[in-house]
């Protein structure tokens, strides 16, 4: 059933990408404009969360409404414009495997000679623009304008407590890893991860099928555990796996000197020299490889990465 989902959302995307030049003529408008966005949107994907919007919806719902796959693709959309913003706070130059958005636009301005912007200023506007498309790919399906409105109230707070995540992960990077508490990441992953993977779409899905109140918090909550343990295992992934199977750089998150879970725990269980290195590492400008093994070898003799696995269960 989810791989039939999938394969839907996939079909959806490709009938979207072509309408773009029908609904909104962004080819006319500008071709960079219409070649960047088809680019960045057709890449590889899980497509959770259109998924979970699908799933949510037909747990509830008498019939399939028309517009459902166009209206799922809302929150895949959503995920797209977070992408190419957070790519130009983390600085990051690659996402899927391929070249991150600004990273493209900063290519095509190199041939351009004393031009006062960059790429990263014009894939902020390029996010603003997908956000648009999103809400508007929300509008398609053909349901109860009441239960529409409640959902898409439900999107925007998605969007909001995401933004609001994201806001308060980069200042806790200012933040002494050992004044954090247990509480606080989870806070942060309930807010920029789990509300919008996995709570969001489900209990979008599942109010514009005329789910009950109860039923919808419920798939609210399960939400929120299954994002908590989602982003536990891509904290993992992070420190442990290699580029080809996460499609971004294996320095990324410790890059970004990242306050996890894993290294949360691997700091409150390390003697003094260790606690040195983490702290050290964390507050580098540019980390390497070295650093990253150093890192994987804490985590792993002080048991943070066992207390993380157990976590996610």
């Amino acid at each position: 059933m989810i791989e039939e989902i999938k394969n839907k959302v996939e079909q959806e995307l490709i009938a979207f990408t072509r309408d773009l030049r029908k609904l909104y003529s962004l080819d006319r408008i500008s071709p960079l404009l219409f070649k960047n966005i088809n680019n960045f949107i057709t890449r590889k994907g899980k497509r959770v969360r259109p998924i979970l919007f699908v799933i949510g919806y037909l747990g509830f719902a008498k019939r399939r409404a028309p517009g459902l796959y166009r209206s799922a693709l809302s929150i895949e959309l959503l995920h797209d414009f977070m992408l190419v913003h957070d790519d130009v706070i983390d600085k990051s130059d690659t996402r899927r495997g391929k070249p991150s958005m600004h990273k493209m636009l900063n290519d095509y301005l190199s041939g351009f000679a004393n031009i006062k912007f960059s790429g990263q200023d014009l894939t902020i506007v390029i996010g603003d623009v997908m956000f648009a498309m999103a809400i508007h790919a929300f509008l398609s399906i053909k349901e109860d304008q009441k239960r529409k409105e409640v959902a898409l109230k439900k999107l925007a707070e998605a969007a909001l407590y995401t933004g609001s995540g994201e806001f308060m992960e980069l200042l806790c990077g200012i933040k002494n890893i050992g004044e954090m508490t247990k509480e606080e990441l989870y806070k942060i992953y309930d807010f920029k991860t789990a509300n919008y993977t996995f709570a969001s779409p489900l209990t979008i899905g599942a109010i514009l099928a005329g789910a009950k109140d109860s039923e919808v918090n419920k798939l609210f909550d399960y939400g929120i555990y299954l994002g908590r343990a989602f982003q536990i295992k891509d904290d993992i992934l992070g420190m442990f796996s290699e580029e080809r199977k996460t499609g971004k750089p294996i320095l990324t998150d410790l890059q970004e000197g990242k306050k996890t879970i894993l290294i949360w725990q691997a700091y409150h269980n390390s003697g003094s020299k260790d606690k040195i290195i983490i702290k050290t590492t964390l507050a580098k400008k540019s980390v390497n490889v070295s650093d990253l093994l150093r890192m994987r070898g804490i985590v792993i003799r002080s048991g943070a990465l066992e207390y993380a696995k157990k976590e996610i269960y």
